[in-house]
């Protein structure tokens, strides 16, 4: 952990050019919602964030197995499926966040093996930040733990089911968590965790140093995520995106 913690302050190394970042954000309501990623997209990151009602806010992460350019059908009807099954699933008050958010995954699951044809790995992870009541209704199917942060801990947030795309009906479950003032939540690509210089990999452990280190926006807890990653590395991973979405709640 020592070594890992001095890696984070290593400056990138010499005649290599660091790869460019690039950044989204969507408007939420007593919080920030943001999302970073290195332009070399390679491997089959897909991120997206729409509101789904006058105060909630759909999120997802998915890492479709293979290269782009070979899951781009299956990238296209994911995003697809979250926009259009989403806006239907949590726009009504009175929805069981939980039961929509399973469904939702069910959704997904059946359209990605559908565009691939069959048995398509993508682990996958989908929120609901309520701003009224300030949760997170999340779906964790088989991918990198989230992370969620507050003034005096930091509790992973594990898979509740298999990855989508392996079978057609797999069995997934949702969990609620909530964001107190101050909190951060971050879920980041296999790119990040996987990141690595020798035998060493970056790991959760690094992002979790980074959501304890101080109280920041979610655009710039994404963009340092991204940075201190390039910090860390001997060199950018070439199989893999490296994608950091956060969710800060400020008030």
């Amino acid at each position: 952990m020592r070594a890992l913690l001095s890696k984070l302050g290593l400056a990138p190394s010499a005649g290599r050019l660091p790869p460019e970042v690039h950044t989204a954000s969507a408007e939420v309501q007593g919080a920030e919602m943001a999302v970073a990623y290195f332009s070399s997209r390679m491997g089959g990151d897909f991120y997206d964030f729409i509101r789904v009602s006058p105060y909630r806010v759909l999120f997802g992460l998915l890492d479709v197995a293979g290269k782009r350019e070979e899951s781009r059908p299956i990238l296209r009807a994911a995003q697809e499926t979250f926009r259009e099954a989403g806006a239907k699933l949590f726009s009504s008050d009175d929805i069981n966040e939980a039961d929509s958010m399973i469904e939702l995954a069910s959704c997904l699951n059946r359209d990605i093996m559908r565009a691939a044809g069959g048995v398509h790995s993508c682990p996958a992870f989908a929120g609901c930040y309520n701003e009224e009541l300030g949760t997170v209704c999340y779906v964790n199917a088989g991918h990198t733990p989230g992370l969620l942060c507050d003034h005096s801990s930091v509790v992973e947030l594990e898979a509740t089911g298999l990855p989508l795309g392996l079978f057609s009906l797999a069995p997934t479950d949702a969990r609620i968590v909530g964001l107190g003032a101050q909190s951060s939540m971050a879920v980041v690509s296999r790119g990040v965790v996987e990141a690595e210089c020798g035998r060493e990999e970056f790991g959760l452990a690094g992002v979790r140093h980074i959501l304890q280190a101080e109280s920041i926006s979610a655009k710039d807890l994404s963009q340092r995520i991204l940075g201190q990653v390039q910090d860390f590395v001997c060199r950018i991973p070439k199989h893999n995106d490296v994608t950091a979405l956060t969710l800060t709640r400020m008030d």
